[in-house]
């Protein structure tokens, strides 16, 4: 069968799609020391093994924090975390996503020290266009200190995931088309911290931190971003992602059973089930499927 004479031309925009493909959707990981930037506390912040492994301290002076060189819209974000160890009241560590529009988009994996032998608590939270107010709070099924944990956010048009270890524990989805926010259209840059919150953290405020116990250490590794880079033209990550495992990741039966358990036995607080905290009605999202 003969070619039309607009065929190579077609064929030609195909390829094109394909390299602005390949060139839009990237897969970086380690390097903490290539991949990010100091914040504040410099001094606090150390690189290891040639920068693959990074620690993070706070002192009396000082917390530390870092951001990442590049800007993320979507994607499969992992890291590799081991907590304060010993009494970490009053402490906060972090790795979370952030816009830096004042009307922000954030997604937080926050992680609330305690005192020696009492369980950590991981506190979740989803700002969208400046309005966060959706909390959900975890234990963990181990021992955050010990050794290093797999902290994954699976974020793209359909929904955002929270994963430890590759079980998720929070599944927020896209309601945009009902009225409800969801981070959609700000690329975030991807942070790490170790912070003083000793107003708040541990038991509302009640724990203060030990300062005597300083310096408190939070370690990194095994950073992965498998994300799209959106370049100045955020709509490229819109379509261009779709050939990535991840762009249409859902949870599948097993997953979805996985959550259930995690809800049923190690959820400590659920914005959606606080119906003291907002006497006008739950947020919107809450109510849909």
């Amino acid at each position: 069968m003969a070619l039309r004479p607009n065929t190579p031309k077609l064929f030609f925009q195909f390829l094109v799609t394909l390299v602005t493909i390949s060139s839009t959707t990237k897969f970086v990981s380690g390097n903490f020391y290539q991949l990010f930037d100091t914040i504040w506390g410099d001094q606090n912040v150390q690189y290891q093994d040639g920068g693959d492994v990074l620690a993070l301290s706070m002192d009396t002076h000082s917390g530390s924090a870092i951001v990442s060189k590049h800007e993320y819209l979507f994607g499969r974000i992992t890291m590799q975390m081991k907590l304060v160890s010993g009494n970490s009241a009053g402490t906060v560590t972090t790795f979370y996503l952030a816009s830096s529009a004042e009307s922000h988009d954030e997604v937080d994996f926050e992680f609330l020290g305690n005192q020696s032998g009492n369980p950590y608590i991981l506190h979740t939270n989803i700002f969208a266009q400046g309005k966060g107010d959706r909390e959900m709070q975890f234990y963990l099924w181990f021992d955050p200190t010990a050794d290093f944990h797999n902290y994954t956010l699976i974020w793209n048009p359909l929904n955002l995931i929270f994963l430890v270890d590759d079980v998720p524990i929070r599944l927020f989805r896209n309601h945009l088309a009902a009225g409800a926010g969801f981070p959609h259209d700000q690329p975030m840059r991807v942070y790490c911290s170790l912070w003083d919150a000793e107003d708040w953290a541990t038991e509302g405020g009640l724990v203060k931190t030990d300062w005597t116990q300083v310096p408190f250490t939070a370690y990194y590794k095994g950073f992965d971003a498998d994300a799209c880079y959106p370049d100045y033209d955020y709509s490229k990550c819109q379509w261009s992602s779709a050939w990535t495992p991840w762009f249409n990741q859902e949870l599948d039966n097993g997953q979805i059973w996985n959550l259930k358990w995690v809800n049923d036995n190690l959820k400590i607080y659920d914005y959606c089930e606080d119906t003291k905290r907002f006497p006008d009605g739950l947020p919107k999202e809450c109510t849909l499927p």
